[in-house]
C-alpha cells in the first residue's frame, strides 16, 4: 500500500493551536502531511513567508511525519509537483464551509484528481482565527492559550517594535 500523503495549505499568519489541532488529527488519517505556506502577494501578512515557515517548523518539531514548505500560484500545481492528490482543510463554522466548498470545487475543476478532505476543528478552537490572535496580541492581550510559545514570542517581538495603535 502506498503512503497516504496530504497537503495542508494556508497562510498560517500566524499558526494557531487550531491549525495544529487539524494537523495532529490529520496525522491519524494520513501517513505524512506537507504544510504548504501560501505566499500570496496580494495580502499583507504580519509575518514573512520565511518567518511563517520557521514558526511552523518550531511549532511542529515534536511531530513526526510533517514537512513544512511554501508555494506561490495555484495549489493544484503545487500538489501535482509534490505528487499529492489530497488537500486537508480545517473547518470552524458554516461560513468556512461555504468558502472552502468553492475552493474545493475550483481545485477539482482545475485538476480532477484532487480530493479535498475537510476536518472539523475541535470545539475548543472553533472561535480561533489568526486575525483574532493578531488583534489580541497587537493590543497587548495574552495569546498564551491560543498559539505555540515560539509564535507568542514572535508576536510580542513584532508588536513591541511597532507603535501602540492608540499612540
Amino acid at each position: 500500500m502506498s503512503e497516504r500523503i496530504a497537503v495542508y495549505p494556508g497562510s498560517f499568519d500566524p499558526v494557531t493551536f487550531g491549525h495544529l489541532d487539524i494537523l495532529q488529527r490529520g496525522l491519524s488519517v494520513f501517513d505524512h502531511i506537507i504544510i504548504a505556506v501560501l505566499n500570496n502577494s496580494s495580502k499583507h501578512p504580519l509575518f514573512t513567508v520565511e518567518e511563517r515557515v520557521a514558526l511552523l517548523k518550531k511549532s511542529t518539531a515534536h511531530l513526526g511525519a510533517v514537512t513544512v514548505d511554501s508555494f506561490e500560484g495555484l495549489l493544484v500545481d503545487y500538489a501535482k509537483k509534490k505528487n499529492v492528490s489530497v488537500v486537508l482543510r480545517g473547518l470552524r463554522a458554516i461560513s468556512d464551509f461555504e468558502y472552502e466548498l468553492q475552493i474545493a470545487a475550483i481545485n477539482k475543476n482545475l485538476n480532477p484528481t484532487i480530493e479535498t478532505c475537510f476536518m472539523m476543528t475541535s470545539n475548543h478552537y472553533s472561535f480561533l482565527s489568526s486575525s483574532m490572535v493578531k488583534e489580541a496580541a497587537m493590543y497587548g492581550g495574552s495569546v498564551h492559550e491560543l498559539v505555540p510559545l515560539p509564535v507568542e514570542q514572535a508576536l510580542k517581538q513584532k508588536f513591541s517594535s511597532k507603535h501602540h495603535p492608540s499612540d
